[in-house]
């Protein structure tokens, strides 16, 4: 037999599944509804919340077209429409979807759909945070190995010495771990710049802790493409069609998996160039769907304004 004629003969014998094809696994089909992250999805599964059909289900299985899938039995359909917002998260708004929390994300946002948050910011902590119903995205932005930028300011409790940017800047060892190498620059005497490509648990201020400071403000300003700008305190904003263009760009390539953590390898440190000026960014002229104008004549919102800011 030829390899013309085996290959025939094996297709014939061992057809394509044409069903796997046209079927979604269960995890992702519940994460695309908007209800929440795919890694959530899967731990309903394992608990047996998940039917299909009626039938109990577990991990691996697939949604076929006419399927019916419920949640705790609530029935689980597809959104209309994928939805993406940038807040500034005031200080003492929790990052959770949790309904027993008074003061959780979802209902100080209050919109009118289902969103949970990509990533967190802790309690005292403020500045810029994404909200999704698209539970797709959120590992592939949050992954360490994705190598993808979040920068915050903070503020400390004395002054920054050259050694402690530089051991900032090298590894700090926190949480059973080493901390990835990062970008740090110093912006006063007692205000820093760092720009972090991991997630962990309250991980600058712990880095600070271990080097005998203590954060006094912290604020995040930009996530991978995505500046604060002129967003102000509670408002809330949704992305701009050339700014979801950027981020699928750099996701594209994006391990959506555990695999991305785990690389061991660092990048070299990165020293930051004195820059003359900040571009502006202003969102006013980017997007219309701005939940309150800023005035021209504000200054940029770069995290350490004494002024109170307004929440709608």
């Amino acid at each position: 037999m030829n390899s013309w004629q085996n290959f025939y003969f094996c297709k014939k014998q061992f057809p394509l599944d044409t069903n796997n094809q046209q079927s979604t696994n269960l995890n992702k089909y519940i994460s695309s509804s908007g209800i929440c992250s795919r890694r959530e999805a899967e731990k309903f599964i394992k608990e047996g919340r998940v039917t299909i059909n009626g039938k109990p289900t577990q991990l691996g299985n697939r949604v076929a077209k006419n399927d019916i899938v419920k949640l705790d039995g609530r029935l689980v359909k597809p959104k209309d429409q994928t939805l993406y917002i940038a807040l500034n998260k005031p200080i003492g708004i929790v990052s959770t979807t949790d309904d027993r929390e008074p003061n959780n994300i979802v209902k100080h946002i209050n919109y009118p759909e289902r969103l949970f948050p990509i990533g967190r910011l802790d309690k005292p902590s403020e500045g810029l945070i994404f909200l999704t119903n698209d539970g797709d995205i959120v590992n592939k932005i949050l992954r360490a190995g994705n190598n993808h930028e979040k920068e915050y300011f903070v503020s400390v409790n004395k002054s920054i010495t050259l050694d402690f940017i530089d051991k900032m800047g090298n590894g700090i060892p926190i949480l059973g771990t080493v901390t990835q190498n990062c970008k740090v620059e110093k912006i006063s005497d007692k205000i820093f710049k760092i720009v972090l490509t991991q997630g962990l648990n309250r991980q600058i201020r712990r880095m600070c802790e271990y080097l005998d400071y203590e954060v006094t403000k912290l604020k995040r300003t930009r996530i991978m493409n995505v500046e604060l700008g002129y967003l102000q305190s509670g408002d809330w904003r949704e992305l701009t069609e050339e700014e979801m263009k950027e981020i699928n760009a750099m996701i594209s390539t994006s391990s959506k998996t555990e695999e991305a953590s785990s690389i061991k390898e660092k990048p070299k440190k990165k020293v930051f160039k004195k820059k003359l000026a900040p571009a502006k960014n202003d969102f006013n002229k980017k997007s219309a769907s701005f939940r309150k104008s800023s005035p021209k004549n504000k200054k940029k919102n770069t995290g350490f304004s004494s002024k109170k800011k307004r929440r709608f």
